[in-house]
């Protein structure tokens, strides 16, 4: 196993963005940098041995800046927060006080703002072990950044290892009451792109969603049988698409009450052969199939676009700071924020 940095690019500022490129002896490979610890690949090899990468991404920093990128901004493979999705009205309170976060989703906050923690520039350190290899990432959010409370101290651990997992492990504290959902908007298409992710095969575990309403919790939560969100058997992307109007955009609910490490889902594609399976300490993990992913004009070649990937974004549920039932995301000052999920790269069975 073995780890390399160099520079991406520069920003408008010319700080330098640095690639951390980890590397495992089974032929995966993850490319992450330090702005918005972003993975910007993954390559793994197919059921013959070709290698592709299977996530989207870019190659260049400039694309990751790119206006008409940015202008549907899909989020590509960055970190979130403070509070991954949406916040009803971009407005909570806490401790008496009402908080207004910036609206830049409809009249809603979302993904922790116009400038989240994936718009930063993070702190990368490497970190080699006997058993894996990694980059320990760190962004210091001074209170009031994007309106939110508290001084709040973040790492990230990106990790690699031979049993071709690749684990990302979220750690927080604060000195001031506030709130926190961190995530990794990684998109995944196993085709390595040639096709679009309709006939990817996918199966989650879990029985129940969070009623939502304009993509905002209703505070009920419902079963997924006899509904197109039921996944408790691997199927098709495709299979039920056509009962909604954008694809899918939904929370599950997770059958994981006590922090464990559970199995959520895995994603497979017959062609390639390639699967991944997730497992996550989160209690919640939306699918989003990539409706608004843009089309990109990119060296003259047209890429991505919508259903172009698929996201499997573990999380506490949308709006659950204000929805007392939920999970809850305020963290306090003394205690300790930490969340761990596991994306497991191989070969499905056939």
């Amino acid at each position: 196993m073995q780890i390399s940095k160099s520079v991406f690019g520069r920003l408008a500022d010319r700080q330098p963005v640095y690639l951390f490129t980890l590397q495992n002896d089974n032929g995966v490979e993850i490319k992450i940098l330090n702005y918005g610890a972003i993975i910007t690949s993954v390559t793994t090899p197919d059921k013959k041995g070709e290698k592709a990468n299977i996530v989207c991404g870019f190659d260049k920093l400039e694309d990751y800046l790119n206006e008409v990128y940015l202008s549907s901004y899909p989020y590509f493979g960055c970190i979130i927060g403070r509070v991954g999705n949406r916040i009803k009205n971009g407005r909570f309170t806490l401790n008496g006080k009402t908080y207004q976060l910036a609206v830049n989703n409809g009249p809603n906050h979302l993904h922790g703002g116009i400038t989240g923690f994936d718009r930063r520039l993070w702190q990368g350190e490497a970190m080699v072990e006997e058993e894996k290899v990694g980059i320990l990432f760190s962004y210091f959010s001074p209170d009031g950044e994007e309106y939110y409370p508290g001084n709040l101290n973040v790492s990230c651990l990106y990790s690699l290892n031979n049993n071709n997992e690749l684990a990302i492990d979220y750690f927080a504290h604060t000195d001031q009451t506030t709130i926190i959902n961190l995530t990794n908007h990684t998109y995944f298409n196993l085709t390595g792109g040639k096709s679009d992710i309709l006939d990817h095969e996918l199966t989650i575990c879990a029985d129940r969603i969070t009623e939502a309403a304009d993509l905002i919790p209703t505070g009920r939560i419902i079963p997924v049988k006899g509904t197109p969100y039921d996944f408790s058997v691997f199927k098709k992307v495709r299979k039920d698409l056509a009962a909604l109007e954008q694809g899918y955009d939904i929370n599950y609910v997770l059958d994981n009450e006590e922090d464990n490490l559970v199995y959520a889902a895995c994603l497979k594609e017959s062609t390639t052969g390639r699967q991944v399976e997730v497992f996550t300490t989160q209690p919640g993990m939306q699918l989003y199939t990539g409706y608004w992913i843009p089309e990109l004009e990119i060296n003259g070649k047209k890429l991505f676009g919508k259903y172009s990937g698929l996201a499997l974004e573990t999380q506490h549920y949308p709006d659950s700071v204000n929805q007392p039932s939920f999970p809850p995301i305020v963290l306090e000052p003394g205690e300790k924020y930490q969340q761990s999920t596991v994306y497991r790269f191989g070969i499905a069975e056939e």
